[in-house]
């Protein structure tokens, strides 16, 4: 197999990570304006916090982490049950791995270099909604495996999305109940 290459997200990624991120995830799970705001809600102090794995200059993985104090708290975070304060964790957005490189340590890879930059911005926590359906529950399983403790979990997570964005859930359709693990890691 080639080398796998990790690079900091970058707007040259935006068309493999929209046509990864809705083939894993669904149909307009993902769009281009949505994928700038992401962008820039990833860079703090000139440093990156969401990175892309790329295979022959393919887009086969991407974290999208953003910075601590430039993403909005929502009904989905419980922040009162949380060790560290609102304003120094970080929002870990989407992990995506191509099928053809599950397995192989990609998604791990991707977090710990979004950590390792998260850190250098000033967080002291990592937070994400985990998608319980994902196949097999790698989501669950890959983020425990990475320090990723349950804050709380909260059912139909993605509905609203479908309400706003079309949204089509690739287990549900077009009316998704998956729950979403409310969970979070504490940086050392």
């Amino acid at each position: 197999m080639d080398q796998i290459e990790y690079q900091q997200l970058a707007p040259s990624h935006f068309e493999g990570i929209i046509a990864l991120g809705n083939h894993v995830h669904g149909d307009n799970y993902i769009n281009h304006e949505q994928l700038e705001d992401y962008y820039q809600k990833s860079v703090q102090n000139n440093i990156n916090a969401s990175w892309v794995a790329l295979l022959n200059d393919k887009v086969i993985g991407f974290r999208l982490t953003f910075a601590a104090g430039t993403w909005t708290l929502d009904e989905w975070c419980s922040t009162d049950e949380w060790p560290v304060k609102a304003d120094e964790v970080c929002y870990f957005k989407c992990n995506t791995v191509d099928e053809i490189c599950r397995g192989k340590g990609v998604g791990s890879k991707l977090l710990s270099l979004s950590i390792e930059n998260a850190k250098k911005q000033g967080a002291k926590a990592g937070m994400a909604h985990i998608w319980m359906a994902s196949p097999g529950n790698s989501a669950f399983k890959y983020f425990s495996k990475c320090g990723g403790k349950v804050v709380k979990m909260h059912p139909n997570k993605w509905q609203p999305l479908f309400e706003s964005d079309g949204y089509v859930c690739p287990v549900c359709g077009n009316h998704c109940t998956c729950t979403g693990a409310e969970m979070m890691i504490e940086f050392d």
